[in-house]
Order: C-alpha cells, then sequence, then structure tokens
C-alpha cells in the first residue's frame, strides 16, 4: 500500500467536505445575560439537541463552543450511518436520525446524506449464526434487512473479494454523511428559530446552589442557566469536573484512512452513478465507505491506545486526570499518525479489497474520539439537578446523533427521554466508575472487543475482582464460576454441581437439555442440579451484590408513598414488592420496601439498577426537602450489608435451628421482617422469594457475613442444602413468571401491560406519581400485554429480542427467555397485542419465534407455569 501522506494535523483534500463555511463569532459580540437552556459544545451533539429543542419550541438556548463548530471529534468522523443494532432503543433513535437526514437534505442545508446502503458480512459460521439473529431483529421494527451471498455482496461492492465469506447482510437504507456537514445543517436549523450559537467561548466553570445548577462562567462572561446541557464529546469529563460530576469516558486513538483514485471503482468520476454501500467485514475488524474516487477504511484494532496529554501508544500509562485531560489548544487537530498500529487493520483490509494493496494513501487519520466503559452513550440528567449530558458516543455518534437530540429534548423539557435508555443513562455507572483507572481498564476492553460476537453470557475480564462478597473465598474455594455485574463479582453456578447426577425433569441426561446454538454455549448442567435442589431441599444463594438504598427522615413516608403505586408506609416491618413510576405511567424502578421504623425504609433492588433508583428517588426527594429543608435522607448502603437468601421447602427447618425467631406463619408472615439472631450473628430476615419458593433473605452487617455464609451452610448439609448462583435464580424465577426490570419491564411498560396490576393502589389518599396516565390507560383499554410462551422443542431457547409472530404476523418481540428445569419448558416472555381487536390471542394461542433464521412453533400459556397460586412462597 503505497503511502502519500499529507502533513500531520491536516486532512486530506476531498475527505470530508465542510460546505457551510465556519464563521467566527464578532469580536465586540457579548454574551446573553441569561438563557434557560446552556448547550456546551458545538458538535454533532451539541447542535441536534439544539436543533430538536427548537423543534419542540423552546428557543431560549444558547450553544457555546471553545472554537469553532465540529472542531473537536465530530471534523474527523469517518460518517458510517447504521440503523440496526442489538437494542430496540438505540434502533429507533438511528431510525430517527436516518429520517432527519433525509429530510434535512431536501432542505437549504443538505448535510451530505448518501443513502447508499450497508453490507455487514460474515467469515464464520458462528458471525453468519449473529446476521440471521440480527434480521429477526430487524423484522420487528421493519426494517428492511435481508440475507445475501457472497456474490450478491460482491454484485454491490465489486471491488470486494469473496475468499472465505460465507454471506451477509444487506441494509438499502443505510448510508453515510459528512459530518460537518450534519453539524452546520443542524446549527442552521437551529439558529432560524432563535437558538442562539457562540463560538471562540471557553467555558470555565459550572454554578450551582442548593444543588441545582445555576449558569456557567466563561472567559468572556457568565450565564444565568436553568439547564446546562454537557455535550463536549471527548472534552465532556473535563466539563463534568467542573461541577464535581464524574462522566466517565476515555479519549481513543481512532485510525481511519482515505486513498487516493480506486480504479476499480464502478464509474469513477461520474458524480450520477449509484454509490457503493458502506461495507463491514467485523470478522476482520474492517469497515469501508466510499470517499470522492476512492476509499475510507478503518477499524478497530486489537492493540488500542488510550490518548491523553499527549500520551499515546501503550507505553507507561497517564496519570491523574489524564485518562481524558486534553491541551487546551488541542481544537481542530488530529494525533500524529500511528502506522504500526494500524498494521493489522491494513493487512485485513487487502484481504477483503486487494485493491487496497496497491492503492496510493492520501491520509491516515488519527483522532480521538470519546469511548465509555460499556461502549454505550452517556446521556440524561446527572445527581447535578438541571446539568444534563449528551457525549461518550463510541465512534457511532454520527449515526444516533439525530435520536440523540431528540431523546435529550424530550429529557429537558418533560423531565422524561420518551424512550427507555437505562443502558444510555449516565447514571447507570457506579461510584467505582469514579477511578480513571477502572474506567480505562473496561473502556480498553471494550474497544478492542468492539467487533467480537456478543454471546450471552459473556464475561468481561477488565478490571476484576472489585467488588467481592464477604463468602467470595468460600464461593472460590468451593468452584464458583463467577460473573460480574455493576463491579461485583457474582456466582453463576458452582461447576462442582455439574458432576452430580442430574436432578432435573424434562428427560435425557443433563446434556441431553444443553440448549441448541448460542444459548447452549455457556450452559452448565451445574445450573439444573441448582434449580433442582431449590425446588426439592434448599438453595443458598450469596445475593449480597444487590442494592440497598436507605431512606429516612420525617418526609421519608410521604417521598416513598408518592413515588410507588403500591402502599408502602405500612406498619413497622412489612415488606411490599411495588413499582415505581414516571409520569408516563411507566416503570420507572421495581423493587422492595422494608418499612424499618417510624421514619426509616430499607429499599431492595438489582445489582445493576442501583445507582438508577436511588438517582430516580434522590431527584424527588430534592423537591420535597425544597419545601423542607432536611426532611429525608437517601443513602446507598450496598456495601454495608451482606444477604443471603435461604430459599427451599426445607429451609424452614433449617433456619429454626439458628434463630429464636419463631418461624410459622403466624409469627412470621410472607412479606414481612424481623430483627433476630442466626447463629452468633445478628440479622435482619426478609421473608421475600424470587425463586417461587418458601424462603428468607438474611441481611446483616458485612464484617459478620462469612460466618453467617458458614453458619447457614454447615447447618443446611444435614437437609441437603445446595449452594447455588445466578443462573439458578433466573431458570426459577422463568417458571414464576417473575419480571426482570431493563428486559420484561421498564419505562415504557405500565403495570396493567405487565401483569402487576395488583400492586396498583389507584385510590391510596394523595395518590402517587403517574397515577393519572394509569386511569387514562384503564379507561382506553389495554393495547398489550406481557404473555408467557412455551417453545414446542425444550432445546431450542430465546435469548431475547426475537420476534414473535401469530398467524403469520410479527406481532412482538421476546423481553427475555429461558429453560425451567422443573417443568422441561423452554419459556420466553413477550408483549403482544391485547384489546377486542385481539381476541384471537390467548391461552393456546399457537405462535411461531424466529431464532437464528428458524421459525419455531410454541404456544401461549396463562398464569405461572410453576405454583400458580402461590402456595409454597406462604408454606
Amino acid at each position: 500500500m503505497a503511502d502519500q501522506s499529507a502533513p500531520a494535523g491536516s486532512l486530506p483534500a476531498g475527505s470530508l467536505p465542510a460546505e457551510s463555511p465556519p464563521s467566527k463569532t464578532p469580536p465586540g459580540r457579548t454574551l446573553p445575560a441569561r438563557a434557560r437552556v446552556v448547550i456546551v459544545g458545538g458538535g454533532v451533539g451539541g447542535t441536534s439537541v439544539a436543533f430538536h429543542l427548537a423543534e419542540r419550541g423552546e428557543r431560549d438556548v444558547v450553544v457555546l463552543d471553545r472554537d469553532e463548530l465540529t472542531s473537536g471529534s465530530t471534523f474527523h468522523s469517518a460518517g458510517l450511518v447504521g440503523q440496526l443494532r442489538a437494542d430496540p432503543t438505540l434502533t429507533r433513535m438511528n431510525m430517527h436520525s436516518v429520517e432527519l437526514y433525509r429530510r434535512l437534505q431536501r432542505g437549504e442545508h443538505a448535510p451530505g446524506w448518501v443513502e447508499c446502503g450497508g453490507i455487514r458480512l460474515a467469515c464464520t459460521p458462528e458471525r453468519m449464526e449473529e446476521i440471521r439473529r440480527q434480521i429477526g431483529w430487524a423484522r420487528t421494527f421493519g426494517l428492511p434487512l435481508e440475507e445475501i451471498s457472497a456474490a450478491q455482496a460482491q454484485e454491490l461492492f465489486p471491488m470486494m473479494d469473496t475468499a472465505g465469506v460465507l454471506g451477509g447482510a444487506h441494509l438499502p437504507t443505510d448510508g453515510y454523511i459528512d459530518p460537518s456537514q450534519l453539524t452546520y445543517a443542524l446549527a442552521a436549523g437551529a439558529r432560524a428559530e432563535g437558538v442562539r450559537i457562540i463560538t471562540h467561548t471557553r467555558v470555565l466553570g459550572i454554578e450551582q446552589r442548593d444543588g441545582r445548577v445555576t449558569g456557567v462562567r466563561t472567559d468572556r462572561g457568565d450565564i444565568e442557566a436553568e439547564v446546562v446541557v454537557n455535550c463536549g464529546g471527548m472534552f465532556a469529563a473535563e466539563i463534568g469536573r467542573m461541577a464535581g460530576v464524574r462522566i466517565p469516558l476515555v479519549p481513543m486513538s481512532h485510525q481511519y484512512l482515505v486513498t487516493e483514485a480506486l480504479p476499480g471503482l464502478p464509474g469513477r468520476g461520474d458524480a450520477t452513478r449509484r454509490r457503493l454501500p458502506t461495507l463491514r467485514d467485523p470478522d476482520n475488524l474492517v469497515y469501508f465507505r466510499e470517499e470522492v474516487d476512492g476509499l475510507l477504511m478503518g477499524g478497530y484494532e486489537r492493540d488500542s491506545a488510550a490518548w491523553s496529554l499527549g500520551s499515546l501508544g501503550s507505553g507507561a500509562g497517564p496519570r491523574g486526570t489524564g485518562y481524558d485531560a486534553i491541551p487546551a489548544d488541542f481544537n481542530g487537530r488530529l494525533l500524529p499518525e500511528d502506522w504500526p498500529r494500524f498494521e493489522e487493520i491494513t493487512v485485513n483490509s487487502q484481504v477483503r479489497v486487494p485493491g487496497m494493496a496497491d492503492v496510493g494513501i492520501r491520509k491516515l487519520i488519527n483522532g480521538p474520539e470519546a469511548f465509555t466503559p460499556d461502549n454505550e452513550f452517556c446521556l440524561g440528567e446527572t445527581e447535578l439537578g438541571g446539568l444534563f449530558v449528551a457525549a461518550g458516543f463510541c465512534a457511532h455518534g454520527i449515526a444516533g446523533a439525530g435520536g440523540i437530540g431528540q431523546v435529550m429534548a424530550s429529557w429537558v423539557l418533560d423531565g422524561d427521554p420518551g424512550l427507555d435508555v437505562w443502558h444510555m443513562d449516565v447514571r447507570r455507572f457506579g461510584a467505582h466508575y469514579r477511578s480513571p483507572s477502572y474506567t480505562l481498564k473496561k473502556t480498553t476492553e471494550n474497544y478492542e472487543t468492539y467487533y467480537d460476537i456478543p454471546y450471552p453470557g459473556r464475561e468481561r475480564t477488565a478490571g476484576r475482582p472489585l467488588r467481592v462478597s464477604p463468602a467470595y473465598a468460600w464461593h472460590a474455594a468451593h468452584g464458583a464460576v463467577f460473573g460480574e455485574k455493576a463491579g461485583w463479582e457474582r456466582v453463576n453456578y458452582y461447576a462442582p454441581n455439574g458432576g452430580q447426577e442430574g436432578r432435573s425433569q424434562g428427560g435425557g441426561s443433563d446434556e441431553g437439555l444443553r440448549p441448541h446454538g448460542w444459548a447452549g454455549r455457556h450452559w452448565s448442567p451445574a445450573v439444573g442440579v441448582e434449580h433442582a435442589a431449590t425446588r426439592e431441599t434448599a438453595g443458598l444463594f450469596d445475593e449480597s451484590s444487590f442494592s440497598k438504598i436507605e431512606v429516612t427522615g420525617p418526609g421519608a413516608a410521604r417521598l416513598l408513598d408518592w413515588l410507588c403505586d403500591n402502599e408502602v408506609a405500612r406498619e413497622i416491618g412489612a415488606v411490599t414488592y411495588t413499582q415505581a413510576l414516571n409520569a408516563r405511567g411507566g416503570i420507572e424502578c421495581d423493587f422492595t420496601v422494608t418499612r424499618t421504623a417510624d421514619d426509616a425504609f430499607l429499599i431492595v433492588t438489582g445489582t445493576a439498577f442501583g445507582t438508577h433508583d436511588l438517582s430516580w428517588i434522590r431527584r424527588h426527594a430534592r423537591s420535597l426537602n425544597g419545601e423542607r429543608a432536611g426532611s429525608v435522607r437517601v443513602a446507598d448502603v450496598t456495601g454495608q450489608y451482606a444477604c443471603f437468601a435461604l430459599w427451599g421447602p426445607r429451609s424452614r427447618d433449617i433456619l429454626a435451628g439458628l434463630t429464636p425467631a419463631a418461624l410459622d406463619n403466624d409469627a412470621f408472615p410472607y412479606l414481612t421482617a424481623q430483627e433476630t439472631t442466626v447463629g452468633d450473628v445478628p440479622v435482619r430476615a426478609l421473608r421475600v422469594t424470587f425463586t417461587g419458593e418458601l424462603g428468607w433473605e438474611l441481611y446483616c452487617s458485612s464484617e459478620y457475613g462469612a460466618a453467617l455464609w458458614r453458619t447457614l451452610w454447615e447447618a443446611g448439609r444435614p437437609y441437603g442444602l445446595t449452594a447455588a448462583g445466578y443462573h439458578a435464580i433466573d431458570s426459577l424465577r422463568l417458571e414464576k413468571g417473575y419480571r426482570v426490570w431493563g428486559a420484561d419491564i421498564g419505562p415504557d411498560d405500565n403495570p396493567y401491560e405487565a401483569g402487576l396490576g395488583f400492586c396498583v393502589k389507584l385510590g391510596k389518599p394523595g395518590g402517587f406519581l403517574g397515577r393519572d396516565a394509569l386511569v387514562a390507560a384503564r379507561a382506553a383499554g389495554l393495547g398489550r400485554r406481557l404473555r408467557c410462551i412455551v417453545l414446542d422443542d425444550p432445546r431450542a431457547v430465546c435469548l431475547g429480542s426475537e420476534p414473535v409472530r401469530v398467524n403469520g404476523q410479527i406481532l412482538g418481540r421476546v423481553t427475555s427467555g429461558g429453560f425451567g428445569h422443573t417443568t422441561g419448558l423452554s419459556i420466553a416472555y413477550a408483549y403482544l397485542p391485547a384489546g377486542a381487536e385481539a381476541q384471537r390471542i390467548g391461552p393456546d394461542t399457537k405462535v411461531e419465534v424466529e431464532l437464528f433464521g428458524e421459525w419455531v412453533t410454541g404456544r401461549i400459556t396463562g398464569g405461572p407455569l410453576f405454583d400458580p397460586k402461590g402456595e409454597r412462597i406462604r408454606a
């Protein structure tokens, strides 16, 4: 490959042209003293947020940029726009982007949108499976993604070599866009509606008072503001620090090159010809798109480099804030070319497009892009009220920019993004991401595995172990296979349990139950053994990772009664399962609330949801505290307490010999809590379950945790107690129909649709947040309902998001699925139409679910599949 590089720090002629020339802010122009919304950052994110705010009617907006528009990461972005993602929300956002780009292309300020289609190749059978799975997702969105052969791919992209290609997928509505032109088009649209865009103005500080943002300080004066939106891109972490807020992202060096004219380009020089589709070859880590008369080619190398304070490469790591700090004068600039690190990508590109070996190179472009620890955006309101963020675009921000602007405008104006964006919410990151070194480890791992197939059950390894239970050493010594969630080491299952004779029902040996395909990749017979033991005798589970939140103070009962749809301010010792809803009636949180004193409550929620739920409660506590200062205190106490769950028909017998508390139904009813002792350990015992079995969750101060686990284990062995992990919990809960937030339920689902109407107490004095929306939903009638599906082939196991069809019509997608070891069934859940027009859908209705390109038959069932009357949990 001939190297005809341009000077470092400049873009090649013809690459990413910006037809709208930037205009500097006149030196004499003064800043406004006040604006309702100040957006910091004039890249594609900031201008999209401004554009969508203006479209919604909010014109009192100021956009500030330290230099010219697009001078951060936007100007050197590759500009590919792919719509389909594994996540339904991001797919919808990207689809909105394409609709917006089409509309802008027809307007006065065309952004250079080229709807040329996109190809994704598969060079391994596993990648072909992934593509077929993606085609199934696409059906549920109405996206015309189709499987194509290697020959068909070559017909669309003639310069490619088909060697090793098994097939691919083609989406004709994908394309690419000029990032700079897009930014200027969005800026022009915002300006036309009255938004003020001011360049060459550096933000020096973010003002705050009483937990809310009040404005910004700049090198040209101060602006008072109700809302500040941090759209700083790779500068976002630095801007966040001005307000004491951590934005966990790392600017990573991302490279691509632009070639000279490529002789094999079809119709070269003809401006009216059909453009080549974008081409992704993830097995070779490369992507291509057309650029002038040549190609733009980049990829995600295995030897990545974080960039900070002039430190580039894999040598000594950066120190202090250098993980995400950027030199003050780094505006509109590129990093030095790093050809050795790009060698792997270069070689791979020649495998797929042989002409790359001989073509001249205009420029290797090396620019910093802000990546996050999980390759998802950082969006939403931070812990500082009124301070929002839209950053961490992970090199696919151009595809998502339109959707990001739409979501953020709704978040700012309505207090609700309008979609379930939890996996993009900046609140998803726990306190451990305040560590720059931990953030760097996770971000680097995700960058280097960007194109890896995301098999279910795949576990990341970077930064582990970090958070561990007091019983962690015991688990490790007894063969635990750990998974990681929110930094916690959690037991998935104990490998030695798989060596026992399988006791799970369903017929055949344990190996004979291994699911087909991907669902069988990380499968273990140990899960069936642990599941069966919990049903037949007892299982002991370490739930110390579950998030625990204390809400205390004179206003605690009032706050929680307003936030929860169920009655939680009951007698001391009452345990209540409830949801917290948003104004749309969607399920924002799903947890249990235990009243521990007149002015104290303990909330227990999922491991990964603690930061979200904590932020949701604190946000509403702020308004209450504004009325009565200090009336509510909200604290994360997760690490203070260990929690072990003892579940199963022999759990009462095991516990009875260890505690002075009476455990019969009259003395210790279901959904109550008591302070007692277990062995030598003081505990709070909650009679609750997530497996559908009799049992207790036992909470103790963390220093007692190892002793409590040991005590339970030794006392339970004569009864057949089995130590068990989270994979067994998931199988057990599927049979009982227990919902999981983030999969089966979320902000877009109301309790009636989700089958949780029994929690809703519409008659509560004072009402609750979301009540009006629920009343309206009931009056209008349910349009859909979460249904349980049983597949005819028990080894055909759903992973989530598979399309579901009835009578040949796709009507929904799977929310979660798995194998029930007691029932011997493959179980899945999906929202399907309800109401008068869907009377044909009900128990025993035949359905089909698409698994990797094959339609598998099944039927809808009514009620929980195991113990539908709940007799075992109240035994």
